[in-house]
């Protein structure tokens, strides 16, 4: 390319402040590297189509950053400049979603005067103009929720427009799947001025729970030394978000119902109403219908809170969402501790894929979170996991909770899913093959000790 003044523009264009915001403006994806194909810096599009955190994979090998099949072929970066030419070749690429999608590949050389090998630079182009779609289509997020299933997108496209009323919500589902989570970004996209107060019912004894959500005067019971407001008119402006709402006492449940009709607050030892103006929000693991039928609930109450209902799936049907939660908490405990970790191993993949999850997305952050913090090299490996995850799912806390419901047919996973212990066989026989039944190096393999290998295969029979 002829160019009029080029030390003028070079010395413009490559400063500090300048050469990153270029490169970030540019709609390809873009990588440079040194001449060992160590990653010196990726901008933006580059980010977006391969998932990778930029300042993650600085030094990184390119391969390990871009997750390509031409890497493995004869990509000059990794075997060799035979003669330092542009390649251009067409290529798959695996995103951080799992995501696999054809690019342009093209890497350049930089060469000095002298015809010396200075730096790399490699370009991706999206084939047929639809990956940069995909990838932005098929991600959805709400806040710090993400997920793609059916079940999740349809409850994330509802929200913009429940945000915009004020009638009152009950999200269900089981323990850990969001249900708070989801309440507050509701009320965070809606234009609602005052916060977003939230009780959880079952973390209170009964005989406070009232004074919690209406406030009581000075000397209305015993130890009440002062005049306390309550969580509904802290609330006012804003949203009161219920959690265990099944919990709440059969003489607060009315006096919810009464305020709901009302908007009036009677604080305990007051026979003087303050009105206020909350957005209720509910949300319950248990079958509140179940609840009524056995009158440990007020059918008025839910009706008059069942205006709006969101039903949150637990993760164990929500498919392929598991993959993608990994990478977003992977991502976000990097991020926090400041480690380099990068990925979970196969035989670490494959468990997270069969685990029931009774906890679900409470129980997977929490277990990537100790992982991350334990975890001294790039991958997470069987070792980092914590001890329970190595144990039979057979024990009663591995189990999904009593009111679970059950596993829908048509789940959203492509296929049945793998019993645990069909699983950890599998690993074992896969680890002894390869280690040519070597067994310490199979442990080694699987990131156990010896005698924890030794034991299971005692206990699954193989010889």
């Amino acid at each position: 390319m002829p160019l009029l003044d080029s030390p003028y523009l070079l010395q413009a264009m490559t400063g500090q402040d300048t050469l990153a915001p270029l490169l970030d403006a540019l709609p390809l994806g873009i990588a440079l590297m040194d001449p060992s194909g160590k990653l010196l810096g990726v901008n933006k599009t580059y980010e977006s189509l391969t998932g990778v955190d930029g300042e993650q994979v600085i030094g990184l090998d390119c391969l390990h950053a871009l997750r390509c099949d031409y890497c493995m072929k004869n990509c000059p970066v990794r075997v060799g400049w035979k003669e330092y030419r542009t390649r251009s070749v067409e290529a798959n690429i695996i995103n951080r979603s799992r995501e696999k999608f054809i690019i342009k590949l093209t890497i350049s050389p930089l060469l000095d005067a002298s015809g010396t090998l200075k730096g790399i630079v490699e370009t991706l182009t999206p084939v047929g103009g639809h990956a940069f779609d995909k990838v932005a289509s098929t991600v959805f997020g709400l806040g710090e929720m993400v997920g793609r299933s059916p079940q999740v997108r349809k409850i994330f496209s509802r929200t913009p427009s429940i945000a915009q009323t004020d009638s009152p919500v009950l999200v269900t589902g089981e323990t850990g799947t969001g249900k708070d989570m989801l309440a507050e970004e509701i009320h965070n996209e809606s234009d609602r001025d005052g916060p977003f107060v939230k009780v959880n019912s079952g973390a209170l004894p009964n005989e406070l729970l009232e004074s919690e959500l209406f406030g009581h005067e000075k000397n209305a019971f015993p130890g009440a030394d002062m005049a306390k407001p309550g969580r509904l008119r802290m609330a006012h402006g804003g949203t009161l978000f219920i959690a265990e709402v099944g919990d709440l006492p059969m003489s607060t449940q009315t006096k919810l119902l009464s305020y709901m009709d009302a908007h009036m607050v009677y604080p305990l030892g007051s026979a003087k109403g303050v009105r206020t103006d909350v957005r209720i929000m509910a949300a319950s693991h248990r079958d509140l219908e179940e609840m009524v039928r056995n009158k440990l609930f007020r059918q008025d109450l839910l009706y008059r809170l069942n205006v709006i209902r969101l039903h949150l799936p637990p993760l164990r049907e929500r498919g392929e969402d598991i993959l993608l939660l990994q990478d977003h908490f992977l991502k976000m405990f990097q991020a926090r501790f400041g480690k380099r970790v990068d990925r979970f191993s196969k035989n670490v993949d494959k468990l997270l894929r069969s685990y029931p999850f009774p906890g679900n997305i409470r129980e997977l952050k929490n277990l990537i979170e100790y992982a991350v913090n334990f975890c001294d090299t790039q991958v997470i490996r069987m070792r980092h996991l914590p001890g329970y995850m190595l144990r039979s799912p057979a024990s009663s806390a591995n189990q999904p909770p009593q009111n679970a419901p059950e596993r829908k047919q048509e789940a959203v996973r492509s296929g049945p899913p793998e019993r645990w212990e069909d699983v950890q066989r599998k690993m074992i026989l896969d680890a002894l093959v390869k280690t040519g039944g070597k067994k310490q190096l199979a442990a080694e393999h699987l990131g156990w000790g010896r005698s924890t290998l030794w034991r299971k295969m005692k206990h699954f029979g193989i010889e």
